[in-house]
């Protein structure tokens, strides 16, 4: 019996918390797989300074990291009141000001950052501020200024959010500061550019080409925050390489109500495309302060996971928490204990019909064999990491080892469930010499032991992207070398 490896990936979000000696080396010790530089904060020297740090501790830690850039977004603010806060009571009459020289703001208005607004609300929708907690109703629009009345008591300070509940805002995904952020992360070097705010596949496909013509071959995310999102789903995943459950802005527009069954929803779609997926948001909020999560947040990363995420995501909890190192480790004990007492049994029936490529038809039958065959693992030969992303669609106990001597790739696949990137460079090797070679690894790093059975996946043509069309089942022999059993 194998030792259980982790299958679920960890995302963690970098920041003054873990700027502090020592914390960045920790964190990936930890289980950290993939770190996210958030571009709604800090400036791109600080960022691109973090991502060199990251280099190089994972190369200190011994581990493949990828790097995630986030980008802001539109993402739709008031503007700052003159005192910095102002409290506010239901009844209240209090406007919003889509004017580019708007005043500080006072307790009966404030300017908004949107200057489009107006044109966007009509008399009776509900304007959710600071993620909801104060909620205004729209009563009139007069020209750039919008009359609304207070829903609630509350107090209300510089800068925070503005969504319309239901949605149905016009401006776009991708801001002008967003098409600059694309060329600093192209040229920072990151693996996953995140597309705040998306509603369409077009959205997706303006970043890819943007990032293309910065020379980045980073993997494209789409956060599902909006409701034209929802709306545009299907599209929209098929335009990504990644999909995430952004939860805060998504349950902010849809309610709460909504969110446990969309978050099910897109997971499912994802996995139903062959997508990557990350849930995301407030999964252990508490840990900003406290050394030990809830039950509740322990059951929500659970959840994510038995729902079949690759990735749970942590943003301010190590960010700017108190314990971002407690953080990824109670994350890491989480999703292995969830991984544990729930074990997936893959529906093949209702898997894809009518596959269109050859290495997807290996990966069906790859995952098929694991269900039926006790192994040791899967072990892949790949150049982009694209057979090891449909190994890992079919839910499985058995690990995947991924062998590539590209970089880039090997990062990528780091968010993939179920996968373990590997350095290996192949090239001139037939496919027994690389397979020998590769199993010979996974041996003497005491992953695979003699008499575990193996199947090993390869193209007849080395090298070559989207090429496995080979299926070897081995056996590891006392040697630590594998003889084959057969051949598909």
């Amino acid at each position: 019996m194998i030792e259980r490896l982790r299958r679920t990936r960890i995302l963690a979000t970098l920041g003054p918390a873990t700027d502090r000696p020592g914390v960045l080396d920790d964190l990936l010790r930890a289980g950290a797989n993939v770190v996210r530089l958030n571009f709604s904060h800090g400036d791109p020297a600080a960022q691109e300074a973090r991502a060199l740090a990251v280099r190089e501790a994972a190369q200190r830690v011994g581990t493949e990291v990828g790097i995630l850039a986030d980008l802001p977004g539109p993402k739709i603010r008031i503007e700052r009141f003159a005192a910095g806060k102002v409290a506010l009571r239901a009844g209240d009459r209090f406007d919003l000001v889509a004017r580019a020289d708007a005043p500080p703001g006072t307790a009966s208005e404030v300017g908004v950052s949107y200057l489009g607004l107006p044109g966007d609300v009509k008399p009776g929708d509900v304007l959710l501020l600071d993620d909801g907690l104060m909620q205004l109703q729209v009563q009139r629009v007069e020209g750039e200024r919008i009359v609304s009345s207070v829903l609630n008591d509350g107090v209300l300070s510089d800068r925070k959010g503005l969504n319309k509940q239901g949605g149905g805002l016009s401006l776009g995904a991708l801001t002008e500061r967003d098409h600059e952020l694309i060329g600093i992360a192209a040229g920072i070097g990151v693996d996953f550019i995140a597309v705040s705010f998306c509603r369409s596949a077009e959205d997706m496909n303006e970043a890819r080409r943007i990032a293309r013509l910065h020379g980045s071959e980073a993997a494209l995310v789409s956060k599902i925050e909006r409701t034209e999102a929802i709306e545009n789903l299907v599209e929209i995943v098929e335009a990504s390489d990644v999909v995430m459950v952004a939860r805060g802005d998504l349950g902010v527009e849809i309610g709460d109500a909504e969110l446990p069954g969309l978050q099910k929803k897109i997971i499912k779609e994802a996995l139903a495309q062959n997508k990557v997926v990350i849930t995301a948001t407030q999964m252990l909020q508490s840990m900003v302060e406290s050394p030990m999560p809830t039950r509740a947040e322990v059951l929500d990363v659970a959840n994510a996971v038995i729902d079949g995420t690759d990735a749970v995501m942590l943003s301010a909890e190590t960010a700017a928490g108190a314990y971002p190192v407690r953080a990824v480790e109670a994350m890491a004990r989480i999703c292995l204990g969830a991984e544990r007492q729930f074990e997936f049994d893959t529906d093949y029936e209702a898997a894809q019909r009518n596959l269109e490529r050859a290495d997807q038809a290996i990966a069906m039958a790859t995952m098929f064999l694991s269900e039926h065959i006790e192994l040791g693992g899967v072990v892949a030969l790949t150049e982009s990491g694209g057979t090891p992303r449909y190994l890992s669609r079919f839910r499985s106990h058995v690990p995947i080892y991924a062998f590539t001597h590209h970089a880039g790739a090997r990062r990528r696949m780091a968010l993939m469930r179920g996968v373990y990137p590997i350095a290996f460079d192949s090239r001139g090797m037939v496919p027994r010499e690389a397979a020998r070679g590769a199993i010979r690894l996974l041996v003497e790093a005491g992953r695979l032991h003699a008499g575990d059975r193996v199947v090993f996946t390869s193209g007849e043509h080395m090298q070559t992207h989207g090429a496995t069309n080979t299926l070897r089942l081995l056996e590891v022999g006392p040697d630590g070398f594998a003889s084959g059993l057969g051949e598909i």
